[in-house]
């Protein structure tokens, strides 16, 4: 649920705030304009599914923002907060963040009204079963018009289910496999996209640390090593940014925040441990080594350099956003930041990278996966050996040279098996993300710096992404 005090905007207000802030800045046709920021469409479900000897029903949505680019794209989620308006402002945000990293894509999302912890795994394939037969029968799962992905509280198991389910309605669809993404590997699915949020966000602040005038407005200096960083929420998002940035770019993750309180220790926690801790307890209460508070909000107030929310939205807001001491926060989870709060933090001179942009290395290894499906072949497979021989003779001309030199030269340890290893799926999935989330900085910080009406990033993303659907839009004679 929503952290959000009742005196702020909702989350869906927040999305069209900071739309409005954006397109005041711009020149759209009044109708364009209202055309963009409008919900295209809303499907409502209630479905029964007989359980425990009764018939339980359920309501689930599944939204589509945009078709300026089809299939629409976005992830499906479970949780008891499920809500209309909710479901339309992540469908709106997934428009703005395919548009921003230049995936094909309109935005979509969906979500079922649902604790998924109130269910075992049968109950919930059934659950899920029927839900897709729903949404597949209307076209609102297919590969060719409506995409989804895991979202909060799903996963590959879900979508497994939900692919399966697809291919018994759709049995002579050759790319059938391609109505979902976010499969297990051996299900369809592309290595690397379990890791693909955190992963995306570890690539953004590297690229942000590469630009030495973004550092000094961020009142940061150097690199990310040594950098102290507070992660809220250790699920699959905050794990994995953690854990990389802990363990490739000597970050130093001082504070952990979870449901059930926070761990804090200023020399830093093995995010490893604690996480191996969270799956088999539950929760990160009696973990050694580290500090427990129950108010675990509190820990967001700490000292240190990277805050990172990764969980829900709205945890920083009105109430607490004065206090918050991070120079630079980069939002892995939707809307963490309220429309209030970002107005107190800019005024701060706090910078925060958007989650727009942020998290959005699930929907680009998702595009991978869709296009792998439809290829019908993995990555790397029609050139990975190809690349290794044309690297052995380069290695045989340099051992040639050894030969030839003796002592006077040889080749660096580990070279040769390093230069030989052609690349495989999760390496090159990795580098598509690389690139990608370069690329879509590099747009956002060109606007960021090159407009003085623009002074922040979450705007001039909003910008980029905006200008990109109206062109979308133009070009199809609107």
């Amino acid at each position: 649920m929503s952290l959000t005090p009742s005196n702020e905007p909702s989350f869906r207000q927040s999305v069209d705030l900071m739309f409005n802030r954006a397109v005041a800045l711009m020149d759209l046709p009044p109708g364009l304009e209202e055309k963009i920021r409008v919900c295209n469409a809303t499907y409502t479900v209630r479905f029964g599914v007989r359980l425990r000897g009764q018939i339980k029903t359920f309501t689930g949505y599944r939204s589509v923002h945009s078709e300026h680019m089809e299939p629409v794209k976005g992830g499906i989620r479970y949780a008891s907060s499920v809500n209309q308006d909710e479901v339309e402002a992540l469908a709106a945000l997934m428009t703005y963040k395919c548009a921003l990293v230049e995936t094909p894509f309109g935005g979509s999302k969906g979500g079922l009204c649902l604790d998924p912890r109130d269910y075992d795994e049968e109950e919930l394939e059934r659950i899920t079963r029927r839900f897709t037969y729903e949404l597949a029968k209307r076209d609102l799962i297919n590969p060719a018009q409506n995409v989804p992905a895991p979202d909060m509280g799903t996963g590959e198991r879900e979508m497994a289910w939900m692919a399966d389910q697809y291919r018994r309605m759709n049995t002579t669809d050759i790319n059938a496999n391609a109505c979902v993404t976010g499969k297990p590997v051996h299900a369809g699915g592309i290595q690397g996209r379990v890791e693909a949020t955190g992963r995306g966000v570890q690539y953004a602040l590297r690229e942000f640390f590469r630009h030495p005038e973004d550092i000094a407005k961020a009142k940061l200096s150097g690199t990310l090593d040594g950098k102290r960083v507070i992660i809220q929420g250790l699920g699959n998002v905050g794990y994995h940014a953690a854990k990389f940035l802990s363990e490739e770019d000597g970050c130093i993750v001082t504070g952990i925040i979870e449901r059930d309180g926070a761990l804090f220790n200023p020399d830093g926690l093995n995010v490893q441990a604690v996480h191996d801790w969270l799956v088999k307890h539950g929760g990160v209460t009696g973990f050694p080594d580290a500090a427990h508070s129950a108010k675990g909000a509190d820990v967001l107030e700490e000292d240190c350099d990277i805050l990172i929310p990764a969980a829900l939205e709205g945890v920083i807001n009105l109430s607490n956003a004065h206090r918050i001491k991070a120079s630079l926060i980069i939002e892995a989870a939707n809307g963490p930041v309220t429309a209030g709060a970002d107005d107190i933090l800019r005024n701060k001179g706090v910078v925060i990278i958007p989650d727009m942009y942020a998290n959005a290395g699930g929907v680009t290894v998702s595009y991978f996966e869709w296009v792998k499906n439809l290829s019908h072949i993995r990555f790397g497979r029609l050139q990975r050996r190809q690349e290794e021989a044309r690297h052995q003779l380069v290695v045989d001309e340099l051992e040639r040279l050894d030969r030839y030199l003796g002592d006077a030269w040889s080749m660096t340890p580990d070279f040769k098996k390093k230069y030989l290893r052609g690349a495989d799926e999760i390496e090159l999935v990795r580098s598509g993300l690389d690139d990608t989330m370069r690329g879509a900085y590099q747009s956002m910080r060109e606007t960021w710096h090159a407009r003085d009406d623009v002074d922040d990033l979450r705007t001039a993303s909003y910008i980029v992404a905006i200008e990109r659907v109206a062109k979308s839009y133009r070009a199809k004679g609107l």
